[in-house]
């Protein structure tokens, strides 16, 4: 059986081992494959990992002998789901490989926010504190996290690991869904989306990408947030309007840490690029070694259950 993984560089650039893939059949692995090197590169392969790389269903019906795709991610819009499911593949993804990185680098951008430890590093390491009077100095103002109010759009796996880490720095966390949520943890509260927005000091974007969420960061929703209070987004870049969360930083109304973007890699002319009071990492967050080790994991055994007739983690059919 032949395996083909067609952008397998995020996944692994060297640090982890394929082993466990290889010995499942022949196996070709690429970093990169670019769209007119897709069809070449999976002629006769009956199973196709990616994890960014396209399958359009023009590029599909270009490979009779598949039967199986397997998405390296959560999210599955790299495929044409409908076009395999009409050609009797199967459609595999990786859930919850990492909520808990996540959910790290949503604290890592709220602590980077409050605690200001980078900008802190860099004026010691420029001398400040060696020519300063006093035995410390602060250059903003530092800002506990015990009593704020964090607002977790989404209560998914992710979701549910940022509303844990707030309880445990003291802070009140309210949640949002598109149902009400109940039989919660007595520190958690589930309220409408708009009544968050309104409370929360920091708001952190957990929810899927779809009709009725996209741009739900825009215009009239930023216009009810705190002034000074921070977006988080690790989620999908879509969910905010970038335009418009450009106008309301540049404006001063607050600030932002985003560690996706709706173009990655993102257009030089994106508004957030040139932005006051933002933070940016490039889609990292999901990255940890043990995440990525959880993946392949998961990757290896969605296969072994799919050639044993068990199939796990199928998104179509």
């Amino acid at each position: 059986m032949k395996i083909v993984v067609l952008d397998g560089y995020t996944l692994n650039p060297g640090d982890l081992s394929w082993q466990a893939l290889e010995a499942l059949g022949e196996c070709d692995i690429y970093d990169h494959t670019t769209l007119d090197q897709i069809v070449i590169r999976c002629q006769g392969a009956h199973i196709v990992l990616t994890n960014k790389t396209l399958l359009s269903a023009a590029t599909l019906k270009q490979l009779p002998a598949l039967t199986y795709i397997g998405v390296l991610a959560t999210g599955t819009n790299v495929v044409d789901v409908d076009a395999a499911t009409a050609q009797g593949i199967v459609v595999t993804n990786i859930p919850a490989y990492g909520p808990d990185a996540v959910a790290q680098m949503v604290f890592a951008h709220i602590l980077h926010h409050h605690q200001q430890v980078a900008l802190h590093h860099q004026a010691v390491k420029a001398g400040q504190w060696a020519a300063n009077r006093d035995f410390c100095f602060t250059l903003s103002p530092l800002t506990s996290l015990k009593g704020l109010t964090l607002g977790v759009v989404g209560y998914g796996d992710i979701g549910q690991q940022v509303a844990n880490l707030g309880i445990a720095f003291g802070m009140k966390v309210l949640i949002t869904t598109p149902q009400p949520k109940t039989n919660l943890p007595d520190a958690i509260q589930w309220c409408e989306r708009d009544s968050l927005l309104k409370q929360a000091d920091i708001i952190s974007l957990h929810c899927p990408l779809n009709v009725g969420t996209r741009y739900m960061i825009n215009r009239d929703s930023l216009g009810l947030l705190k002034p000074g209070s921070l977006v988080v987004n690790t989620a999908r870049g879509d969910l905010i309007n970038e335009t418009d969360l450009a106008q309301w930083l540049n404006n001063g109304n607050g600030f932002a840490a985003v560690d996706v973007l709706s173009t990655e890699p993102p257009f030089s002319h994106n508004p957030l690029l040139s932005a006051a009071n933002i933070t940016i990492t490039p889609h990292i967050a999901w990255a940890t070694l043990q995440a990525r080790q959880n993946l392949l994991n998961i990757a290896v055994e969605n296969i072994l259950n799919f050639q044993q007739g068990n199939v796990s983690n199928q998104v179509n059919g």
